[in-house]
């Protein structure tokens, strides 16, 4: 060890290249000469190869900072398409039959994710339920729902609900969120037991509100700032449409509509 390290740090007269131009003006592909030799990778350097790779000097055959960023960015993509083509098959052992919801199950429940990421918002969640699929006990109840609901009963079903836009109106629906809770768990419960007590209430004594008229300032508000003129001469949640034309003037041609 002592004889290799007096050999690197001593002082050469003379340059052990005789040409210069070997080293200099080698190609981009090219490796040094005593890299070249390595056969074997368990192969040691003696002290001379050693002093050698010191002296080689760097001859521009490396990619730029970027070029190492591009070719990690490469690979990062690489990494997910072997993901994609071996790991994902595996998924379809865990495959199930999709069931649509019945009246057993009437809940919509929404709830928000980025992809792993973490954020205030992936612990809110949003109930929606159609009044129609509620345990109510006749049209008084139904009514007094829709008072003690407040702006959160709408007459047509929320445009972020999970709800077919064809889906039937009835007598609407029930919006309740919330995000007051660090678990969405947590946030589930609350509104589930919210909706509980709603449907409790609205049962007890259902005559109550009878002569109490639904507020739907709520609903027209949303409209007017939507700015489509939904809300002008009495076409409140009631846009005219092909529907509401003569049948006489309609073409016979059922491509022109």
């Amino acid at each position: 060890m002592a004889s290799c390290l007096a050999r690197l740090t001593r002082t050469r007269a003379f340059p052990r290249n005789p040409n210069p131009s070997a080293s200099s003006h080698r190609l981009f592909s090219a490796s040094s000469s005593v890299l070249a030799r390595r056969v074997k990778p368990e192969e040691k350097l003696t002290a001379d190869q050693a002093f050698d790779l010191l002296e080689d000097d760097f001859d521009d055959d490396d990619t730029t900072s970027a070029g190492h960023l591009m070719l990690r960015e490469q690979r990062r993509v690489l990494y997910y398409l072997r993901l994609i083509e071996h790991e994902m098959p595996k998924l379809v052992a865990y495959r199930k039959p999709y069931i649509p919801p019945t009246s057993e199950t009437p809940l919509v429940v929404r709830s928000l994710d980025y992809a792993g990421e973490e954020h205030p918002a992936t612990a809110k969640r949003v109930v929606v339920v159609a009044v129609d699929q509620l345990p109510l006990r006749g049209a008084s109840a139904i009514h007094k729902l829709k008072l003690l609901a407040g702006p959160r009963w709408t007459p047509n079903p929320p445009t972020d609900a999970g709800v077919q836009k064809d889906a039937s109106w009835g007598n609407g629906y029930v919006k309740i969120s919330c995000e007051n809770f660090a678990t969405p768990a947590m946030n589930l419960k609350w509104a589930s037991d919210t909706l509980d007590r709603l449907i409790l209430e609205a049962n007890r004594n259902p005559g109550t509100f009878k002569d109490v008229p639904v507020d739907l300032r709520h609903v027209r508000s949303k409209i007017e700032k939507a700015k489509r003129g939904d809300h002008l001469r009495g076409r409140l949640l009631n846009r005219p449409s092909i529907a509401d034309f003569p049948k006489a003037w309609l073409p016979t041609d059922s491509s022109h509509y």
